[in-house]
């Protein structure tokens, strides 16, 4: 799944795109990624100009004139595409928005779980899936204060805390694992057992570990890849993820996998405390 570096990625190279450009005509292949009715989706879009693109954890804000816009999940495997109109479609192609000039973007998802909703905007934090987010990293509100008090109330693993969304917005399998490495906290470590000073240098890490993944265009572990068709580059750079059996970077003990909550979960059972 996209996470909020490749979402971040994928806002950036898609919004020099679209911006600007109005919509003529919009055809839903498949209505399911439509949250609401896909008839009147492609109905209010009609004659909307783009206007900018911004971005809340995983979702996509696609503004639009008219005080509209579209909020956009890529969920595992969406991806935007700029096309010729007469480009040949994919077969799993599923939403295409034609533009005035006859280019067209395409939103593409092997596995349509992907969702697009329109709302007024300045709503999609009452009408959409964001009402239910926490503070997202690198954010004003994602305090070294408020990471504690999110982890103080949650009796669970911190690897389960951390990829909960209401705690904090935009991670997922690949940095979590990243991120408790660097900071030596064994995934099944209960969250609120965790010492303050170690969640400060949790907040910390995660904080730069989200700049450096974005910096290096995301990563393309499986099938993401930017609205140019470019993958990321933070693959290079990661240290326990898809690195099981190899030894760690820091202490040469083999990383060991586990599932934790159906996730697969890499780490360093030397390097990395469980705290109870």
């Amino acid at each position: 799944m996209p996470e909020m570096p490749e979402v971040e990625t994928v806002r950036r190279t898609l919004l020099p795109l679209i911006k600007g450009k109005t919509i003529k005509e919009v055809t839903v292949w498949y209505p399911k990624i439509i949250t609401g009715d896909a008839k009147e989706f492609a109905k209010q879009l009609t004659g909307k100009k783009i206007e900018n693109i911004e971005r809340y954890a995983k979702y996509l804000l696609i503004r639009l004139s008219d005080n509209l816009t579209i909020v956009s999940h890529l969920r595992m495997e969406g991806k935007y595409r700029l096309v010729k109109i007469n480009t040949k479609k994919d077969k799993h192609d599923h939403v295409q928005i034609i533009f005035s000039d006859n280019s067209a973007l395409r939103y593409n998802d092997v596995r349509k779980f992907g969702r697009m909703q329109l709302i007024k905007t300045g709503t999609e934090k009452e009408k959409t899936g964001i009402s239910k987010l926490g503070a997202e990293p690198n954010s004003a509100a994602f305090t070294v204060s408020y990471l504690q008090n999110g982890l103080a109330r949650k009796k669970k693993n911190i690897k389960s805390t951390l990829l909960d969304q209401s705690v904090v917005a935009g991670l997922g399998n690949i940095y979590v694992d990243e991120v408790l490495w660097e900071t030596k906290i064994h995934p099944l470590s209960q969250a609120n057992s965790i010492p303050a000073k170690k969640v400060a240098q949790l907040h910390d890490n995660i904080n730069s570990l989200i700049e450096l993944a974005i910096a290096e265009r995301g990563t393309t572990v499986h099938t993401y890849l930017d609205a140019n068709g470019k993958t990321g580059g933070f693959q290079k750079m990661l240290q326990v993820y898809g690195h099981k059996g190899e030894p760690c970077v820091r202490c040469g003990t083999p990383l060991e996998k586990i599932k934790v909550n159906g996730r697969g979960t890499t780490f360093c059972s030397k390097c990395q405390v469980i705290y109870k």
